[in-house]
């Protein structure tokens, strides 16, 4: 999601490019969280609109399927596209799917904390670089995990349009930590104790409240990704897109999204992205609606606070963490720790216990009764002949 739309919106506001969503096929392409988006042309249509010449910047977010068969037609036009010159910016593991095609072969990159290790040893042609927010080799810059992916993007309009430019888009969407002219460092994330909350949410969460987010035409592409990233991200909650109508919605900056229904009493909460649509009320036909974007600032902030309000802190900041978003600046404010999740497979466990010492009780009781000899049958008892008046012959 954030590794689409960010960098989407953040060329798309400088007015300095033409950007557009391509794939293999025309088909709705599902994003994480839930959100379906319409490409706006395939590969063979943007082939013919720049006259058989490559793109200037190709934006390669991560996928599902790097290193399978199913991720050719991806990554064998990834590779035509570099043949032709263009500049190639991954996005998260969006760096796997390069070197996948072999295009980070003896180069330095970078990729999601996550995927580190893993990617260290998938491709050890590349020299993987962590602790720093993006990396850049000439025609390829790679960025560290999903929001890093705006400081690669506000890179690469450094290098093509300019550092002012960089330092307006910058401004534009509300993005708090631009490093002009350097990629920032950032300490290279490991698994800690408390990052047990996303086990406890994966396992134990079977009941996860069902979140609508309510697409609204005009929304900004980092306002929708705020909203089903770090929901989506958290893996304490399902969000599923939906719009009046169940019509297509158009973005900010022209993105087609086509939403999975209509609002519907079945959902737990309505959630309604975009500054824009707060100040109009586009949902309080509704009950209860969530405008998270209302207080304005980075549009990941508000979601985060609503977040952590309606789960909890620690599952909050699991999700920065994995969005690679500083929160410093938050006060994140709920419940501190997922407790009835927590106390869940304790007490599945207790359960457990009594019903195997149950069973054990059962299973012993049926094996003393058959163990028991058979009672011996009772002694008859003697008969008692009655003495009755008798005559004797005289």
């Amino acid at each position: 999601m954030s590794d689409t739309l960010a960098p989407f919106e953040v060329l798309a506001t400088t007015g300095a490019f033409n950007v557009y969503a391509v794939a293999p096929s025309g088909r709705p392409a599902p994003l994480t969280g839930g959100l379906d988006l319409v490409p706006d042309l395939t590969f063979a249509g943007l082939a013919d609109l720049l006259g058989g010449a490559a793109p200037d910047v190709v934006v390669v977010p991560a996928m599902p399927d790097v290193g399978q068969s199913t991720s050719e037609p991806v990554t064998g036009w990834l590779a035509r596209q570099a043949a032709g010159g263009s500049l190639l910016l991954s996005v998260c593991n969006g760096a796997g799917v390069l070197a996948s095609a072999g295009l980070l072969d003896g180069r330095r990159a970078t990729a999601h904390w996550l995927r580190f290790d893993t990617f260290e040893e998938d491709y050890p042609g590349v020299d993987w670089v962590p602790g720093t927010r993006y990396v850049d080799d000439g025609d390829v810059i790679s960025t560290a995990g999903i929001l890093s992916g705006v400081d690669g993007t506000l890179r690469v309009v450094e290098r093509l349009v300019g550092p002012e430019a960089a330092a307006r888009a910058a401004e534009r969407t509300g993005w708090p930590h631009h490093s002009p002219g350097t990629a920032a460092s950032i300490e290279q994330a490991r698994v800690r104790p408390a990052d047990a909350v996303v086990g406890l949410n994966t396992a134990f969460g079977w009941n996860r409240d069902t979140i609508g987010v309510l697409l609204t035409d005009g929304v900004g592409e980092i306002e929708l990704a705020s909203v089903f990233d770090t929901y989506g991200q958290s893996l304490a909650v399902r969000t599923v897109a939906v719009a009046s109508g169940a019509t297509p919605v158009r973005s900010r900056h022209g993105l087609t999204f086509a939403p999975r229904g209509e609002p519907s009493a079945d959902l737990d909460r309505l959630v309604v992205p975009g500054a824009e649509a707060a100040r109009r009320g586009a949902a309080d036909v509704h009950a209860g609606p969530v405008y998270p974007h209302r207080e304005g600032g980075f549009p990941f902030d508000g979601v985060l606070r609503d977040l952590a309000r309606t789960t909890d802190v620690a599952t909050a900041t699991w999700t920065a963490r994995v969005l690679e978003y500083p929160v410093d600046h938050l006060a994140l404010s709920g419940p501190a720790w997922p407790w009835t999740r927590t106390l869940r497979p304790l007490v599945l466990a207790l359960l457990g216990v009594l019903a195997a010492f149950g069973l054990f009780r059962l299973v012993r009781a049926r094996r003393a009764v058959r163990s028991t000899p058979a009672a011996a049958p009772p002694r008859p008892r003697p008969r008692t002949r009655a003495a009755a008046g008798s005559s004797r012959p005289g």
